[in-house]
């Protein structure tokens, strides 16, 4: 385990970590996103390797899991008083590390197989996080968002991810008139005025799924692009669900054709 001790705020990685976790101009800049806690710095260990920079609090240090974490790693880690990781820190009581990884930049493919979820104009950070978590657990690995969509590399978002993020490919300012025309798989939506059931479509081959803004939903052009449109069977008195609620119904449905499909 190599370690550097920090003390003081005026440190110049200290100003830089503060500057990734207090700005997404200074992120957008640097090409750099921020993960708070053991949890997201651990996920992108396992799956990405090295962070850019790393930064643990004294008491965290002490802890196993946290001291494991730091050497494999496998890069300096700045060890500072708790007080000092807590201002760079977003989380209040946070795990007591930080890491600053590069933002992945993805180029949209020519022709675009298999599942993928195309998102346009999400505005909550929490829906967009539980969105792509849901998708992760899914197996759907391609995430198309529009341009106006939520940014995906936001710490409110990787907070809410816990870890998707890196288990997906995620392009961003997307223009999805253009995402639709490259698609493979049969482009569907979800909306209340459908005849078909979402439970009577046959979901075994693949889907592109698109979602829209929580409020609005799906504009009318790219509603009118879908091959197919499915309602979600509620009772009649209930509200439309929540946007990643309807997502994660959605993507487990068509899993849970998949694996019957296969089973005896």
């Amino acid at each position: 385990m190599s370690i550097k001790s920090v003390l003081s705020r005026d440190n110049p990685v200290v100003k830089r970590l503060r500057a990734l976790a207090g700005s997404s101009q200074a992120r957008k800049k640097e090409g750099l996103s921020l993960l708070d806690g053991a949890h997201l710095v651990g996920a992108y260990v396992a799956t990405r390797g090295a962070p850019t920079l790393l930064a643990v609090g004294e008491s965290a240090l002490l802890r196993p899991e946290v001291a494991e974490l730091v050497a494999a790693a496998r890069v300096v880690a700045l060890r500072m008083p708790d007080a000092l990781l807590d201002s760079i820190s977003g989380v209040m009581h946070g795990a007591g590390i930080v890491a600053a990884v590069p933002t992945p930049r993805e180029t949209v493919p020519e022709m675009i197989a298999g599942d993928c979820l195309l998102l346009e104009h999400l505005q909550d950070p929490g829906n967009l996080g539980s969105l792509l978590r849901s998708a992760a657990a899914a197996g759907v690995t391609q995430v198309f968002c529009s341009a106006h969509t939520v940014y995906a590399w936001s710490p409110k978002v990787l907070r809410a991810g816990q870890g998707a993020h890196f288990s997906l490919r995620i392009y961003e300012g997307c223009d999805l008139e253009q995402v639709i025309a490259r698609l493979q798989a049969p482009l569907v939506a979800t909306s209340s005025h459908a005849g078909q059931s979402l439970f009577a479509a046959d979901l075994r081959g693949p889907v592109a799924w698109v979602f829209g803004n929580e409020g609005a939903g799906v504009s009318a052009p790219i509603l009118a692009r879908a091959a197919r449109q499915v309602a979600i069977p509620m009772r009649a008195e209930s509200e439309s669900l929540n946007v990643a609620a309807a997502a994660a119904v959605c993507l487990f449905e068509a899993l849970r054709q998949r694996t019957y499909a296969k089973s005896p």
